[in-house]
């Protein structure tokens, strides 16, 4: 088996990070692993065409055996015992991964995945930023000479690293003359360059993993982190990872993925948009019975969304783990301070229902909203690290509750449907400069938002929703319709020279995905190849 990277990353640092000793190990990483992945992803293909078939899902009857057992994870390490607090946000630019260690929250999720664009200069400089950061040693001077370090009056966040999900590949690395799976490029280089470093500093590996679909794909990463620790001579156990329940077969598949990962599990974490766009990808053939409601219209506190989420908690705690929060995602705007005002509110509840539910803590997007966070958890929890205590024994989750989507609203509106075009183009047209986590609106979006927006509007055509505000029918000639207006939107707030390199082909891309009679699973994929023609430079739209 042979290894290269086939780009440089135009980036001055890069051989720290792209050392032959580190490759060695990610090449050990495919040899062992690789085969094994695109198994999984071959049978995720088939276990959708089931559901969609039959339009359900259950707990799988395999494992009743893990559902009913007594067992826990292992005992999380000191530097995981308090998580009240997360910020999330892309390890590069160094700027950025400054300002969310210093943030003051208890962790910092360093995102390699859904809130970076993944070019080969930020994937390399993410992981060159958090090896800079595990030895203490991050620093940056902006061009205006304004100097960004490290703070040494109060603790820095505790670094829980994410990398890509099983689905992405790594197309500048090649392995025997195929992609490299993204994946295992971004924890092999990451375990490789830290481990070791975090040890020393009283942390650790830690990891949250995103877009599993079943409990077989932990049990291949938990493969992958017995390896790890073996190759690196470090005691097993030492990696811990956090579970992104984001689709709706893994929410049926909790406990086993507990169980899978049983000596690396930390806790499992409740995503909004992803979990909502894996309803729409898993059941889109299904019928008009799993249309979602216009996304602003859904709630946390729609049975369906309460299902998942309850569930989440009774299993996290009943087996020791951490149940973790979702994301909010507001921006401070001081210029609009009573809709900000008014946003600080939407977040203070929603943190509050999340810790009366038992959450343990959760994540925000932006450094002003750790205060607010940390302040609704600091309530509940008092001087307790986590609510792990609290195993909500009387919660009962059935199926039927996890797939009833009608519960979540039945409101489509033309007006949601020029919004998440709208966001749609204008979130993948900033992905395609270079910059993974978009500030639109007064919100901070990932990749999640595009998905679930072009998904949305793919599924009200397939299935002719009509719009409650003007009583037209989804068609694609509306739609087509409304995208030409959404394009001359972003061509005036853009100016016409940033608008042809990154808007106009992510207007294309967007147009052939609500557009074609196929659904394609990741918009992340489609874009990518566009990201690998494109001449990235560097200098990301705004």
């Amino acid at each position: 088996m042979t290894i290269e990277f086939t780009r440089p990353a135009h980036l001055d640092r890069a051989g720290e990070i792209l050392t032959d000793e580190a490759f060695a190990f990610v090449e050990a990483l495919h040899q062992n692993f690789a085969p094994r992945r695109e198994q999984l992803l071959g049978q995720r293909v088939t276990a959708r065409e089931h559901a969609a078939s039959t339009g359900t899902l259950d707990f799988l009857p395999e494992t009743r055996e893990i559902r009913e057992g007594d067992w826990t994870v292992a005992p999380a390490p000191p530097a995981l015992q308090d998580r009240r607090v997360e910020m999330t946000g892309p390890a590069s630019p160094a700027k950025m991964a400054i300002n969310a260690l210093n943030s003051g929250a208890k962790v910092w999720l360093a995102d390699l995945e859904d809130a970076s664009s993944p070019t080969w200069y930020s994937q390399v400089d993410g992981i060159l930023n958090l090896r800079d950061a595990a030895l203490g040693t991050l620093a940056y001077t902006s061009p205006e000479g304004k100097n960004y370090a490290l703070r040494d009056d109060a603790p820095l966040a505790v670094v829980v690293t994410r990398p890509r999900g099983w689905h992405l590949p790594e197309y500048n690395v090649s392995v025997d003359g195929r992609n490299a799976s993204g994946a295992l490029v971004d924890f092999g280089l990451h375990f490789f360059h830290t481990a070791k470093v975090l040890l020393a500093n009283g942390h650790g590996p830690y990891y949250y993993l995103p877009k599993m679909e079943s409990h077989l794909e932990a049990r291949l990463w938990n493969e992958v982190f017995t390896f790890a620790e073996d190759y690196l001579g470090i005691e097993h156990g030492t990696v811990r990872a956090t579970v992104l329940i984001e689709t709706i077969p893994a929410a049926f598949q909790m406990e086993e993925i507990l169980y899978e990962l049983r000596d690396h599990a930390s806790g499992l974490n409740a995503g909004r948009w992803d979990y909502l766009f894996s309803i729409i990808k898993t059941f889109r053939d299904a019928g008009e019975r799993f249309v979602l409601a216009d996304r602003s219209t859904i709630t946390m506190t729609a049975p369906l969304m309460r299902a998942y989420t309850e569930l989440l908690v009774k299993t996290c705690h009943r087996r020791g783990a951490f149940a973790m929060g979702g994301m909010a995602a507001v921006i401070p705007n001081r210029r609009e301070p009573e809709t900000t005002e008014a946003a600080f509110a939407k977040v203070r509840a929603d943190k509050t229902r999340e810790a009366t539910d038992g959450f343990d803590g959760s994540w925000v997007a932006h450094p002003d909203l750790v205060p607010t966070c940390r302040e609704v958890f600091d309530e509940f929890l008092g001087n307790d690290p986590n609510q792990v205590g609290r195993l909500r024994e009387e919660v009962r989750v059935t199926a039927d509750q996890l797939l009833d989507v009608p519960s979540a609203g039945r409101v489509s509106t033309q007006k949601e449907l020029a919004a998440n075009l709208y966001v749609a183009i204008r979130y993948t047209g900033v992905w395609l400069s270079g910059n993974g986590a978009v500030a639109i609106h007064n919100l901070m979006e990932d990749a999640a938002t595009a998905e679930i927006s072009r998904s949305q509007v793919w599924q009200q055509i397939r299935n002719g929703v009509v719009f409650e505000d003007t009583g037209n029918t989804a068609t694609r000639e509306l739609v087509a319709e409304e995208l030409e207006r959404q394009k001359r939107v972003l061509r005036q707030e853009m100016g016409a020279e940033s608008y042809e390199r990154y808007f106009e082909p992510a207007a294309g891309l967007i147009s052939d995905l609500v557009l074609g009679e196929d659904y394609v699973d990741f918009l992340t994929l489609p874009a990518y190849e566009l990201l690998e023609k494109s001449a990235f430079d560097g200098v990301a739209a705004q």
